[in-house]
């Protein structure tokens, strides 16, 4: 390749970067650092171009959450009405999780018998919406502790490490369910579990805030529209259990009776092919009789010629 050509060569794109001012004084001798003029001119330019397009970026985050702010200040009045009527529903809050796909997965039957005692259930977020959020759970008076609301907190630092944090629960006396879940019985015999899985160790445990999944799908999914994880479930259930009744008792009448039909009726069509092959034969052998008869006929009629030719000749020898 010609000199020429490796003046003009463009540098591949895993080479360009960001450019900065300091960055342009530093490299000065350093070959693999320098550009032409042009490509040096280009970069520049799509340089301030991005840090454009950054502010912008910027500016809108701003502006959505001025929108979020204001829409979760009009959407208040309306959540609190919901929890007042929901208030009126024996076991509303415990029939939608249980309904959940995800969040019935951590129930233990201990904690589903808690969780009949939850009343109201409230996710705020704060006050800038994007340093975090908290989830309230309000229970009446139950044998399994002394709150009457819990809390779990979820703060989104600007480090991007989230934390969490809990409201401590007073158990009562050999009702705590985050120690009795971690034992499980098998085969008759206890042992501890590795990673013990219940709504309350869920609660409790604040060790990485970034995988907790159940607190995004509680404030993002559950808290959003409970209605529909209280009721859609049951409606499934019904239409399907309906819909086997009626196909069983559709298949196992029209199954017996076509199956008695069929054999009823190939009988009866043999019986019939029997009675018309029987006729058939009765038909040929009247044919073959009728043959026999014609042929005698046509035989007799022969031997009537046979007579009148013999006559014939004795007429013409006289």
């Amino acid at each position: 390749m010609s000199d020429a050509g490796v003046d003009k060569a463009k540098p591949s794109p895993h080479k360009v970067r960001k450019l900065d001012p300091q960055d342009a004084v530093s490299s000065e001798g350093d070959d693999s650092k320098e550009y032409d003029a042009e490509t040096q001119k280009a970069l520049e330019d799509i340089d301030a171009c991005q840090n454009e397009i950054d502010a912008l970026n910027e500016q809108a985050s701003e502006e959505i959450l001025k929108v979020e702010q204001k829409y979760n200040k009009l959407r208040k009045p309306f959540f609190e009405k919901r929890n007042d009527l929901i208030q009126k529903i024996p076991n509303f809050w415990v029939t939608a999780f249980v309904n959940h796909p995800q969040v019935s997965a951590l129930l233990t039957e201990e904690d589903e018998e808690c969780l009949h005692y939850l009343t109201k259930l409230e996710v705020e977020e704060f006050e800038d919406i994007k340093s975090g959020y908290r989830i309230k759970f309000f229970f009446d008076d139950n044998p399994f502790f002394e709150n009457e609301v819990i809390e779990k907190e979820f703060h989104l630092g600007s480090s991007g490490d989230p934390a969490s944090k809990s409201s401590e629960i007073k158990w009562k006396e050999g009702m705590d369910l985050t120690k009795r879940n971690k034992e499980i019985t098998k085969q008759g015999r206890k042992r501890l579990h590795e990673e013990p899985r219940s709504f309350f160790f869920w609660f409790t445990d604040n060790t990485d805030a970034s995988c907790d999944d159940i607190a995004e799908v509680i404030k993002d999914d559950m808290w959003p529209n409970p209605l529909q994880y209280y009721l859609v479930p049951d409606v499934e259930v019904e239409e399907n259990g309906l819909d086997d009744d009626s196909d069983e008792d559709e298949d196992g009448v029209d199954d017996s009776v076509v199956v008695v039909d069929e054999e009823d009726e190939l009988d009866e069509d043999d019986d019939e092919d029997d009675d018309d092959d029987d006729e058939d034969g009765v038909e040929v052998l009247d044919d073959d009789e009728d043959d026999d008869l014609e042929g005698e006929e046509i035989y007799e009629e022969g031997e009537e010629g046979e007579d009148d030719l013999d006559d014939d000749d004795d007429d013409e020898g006289a």
